[in-house]
């Protein structure tokens, strides 16, 4: 799996990083805003979109870029390991190209991400919050309902989330991870951690 890595200065890159680092800006689609000159500085593009991702009035903005940096990871993991996965999931078109049943409240219910391996489907949720006390305690209900659900229906649901808001709501977190089996942020996927969880999984049920 692709890894971000941070580097210093003074600090030897290898070939490999490199790669990895050109595969990153390419596949976000960073590379080909600063061909088309979309982005005049850079600087002040990531000031920007760090700017964005801490405002309430651009959580869309917030919650897209969220979904398009942890897609980079799940294509990696699935052309890795030879798994299948949907993004903006519903349940018709997870039946269609899975065969696979799941319980929602609206048919026309979106999940962000659906990853299909030999033995288990996981049903993944992504948000970035930099704020919005009471929307981070709505979802945190919604969500451990949402897995209870799932559960049942004998698939595993991962929530992955992230953002500074989460410092203003840590009672309905802190309930959330009494009742979700995994909650991730951005740093725990970078690390390979919803990797080993996906393959650890699958493991299990073949024991």
């Amino acid at each position: 799996m692709y890894k971000v890595a941070n580097c210093c200065k003074n600090q030897t890159v290898s070939d490999e990083i490199i790669d990895q680092a050109i595969f990153f800006l390419k596949e976000t689609g960073f590379l080909k805003q600063i061909e088309s000159q979309t982005i005049k500085s850079i600087p002040d593009y990531f000031l920007g979109v760090e700017v964005g991702l801490d405002t309430n009035g651009r959580e869309n903005r917030s919650g897209n870029a969220m979904e398009e940096i942890l897609e980079y990871f799940i294509n990696s993991i699935c052309e890795t390991h030879d798994f299948e996965y949907i993004s903006q999931a519903t349940a018709s078109k997870i039946k269609e190209k899975f065969n696979k049943n799941i319980t929602v409240n609206k048919s026309s219910k979106k999940i962000d991400f659906a990853i299909n391996t030999s033995d288990k489907l996981f049903l993944i949720e992504t948000n970035f919050y930099g704020g919005g006390k009471s929307k981070l305690k709505s979802t945190a209900g919604e969500y451990s309902n949402i897995f209870l659900q799932w559960q049942n229906d004998g698939h595993q649901f991962i929530w992955i989330t992230d953002g500074k808001g989460w410092l203003t709501a840590k009672k309905p977190l802190h309930d959330a991870f009494n009742k979700i089996d995994y909650i991730l942020n951005l740093n725990m996927v970078q690390l390979g951690i919803l990797e080993a969880l996906i393959l650890n999984k699958t493991a299990i049920t073949n024991v």
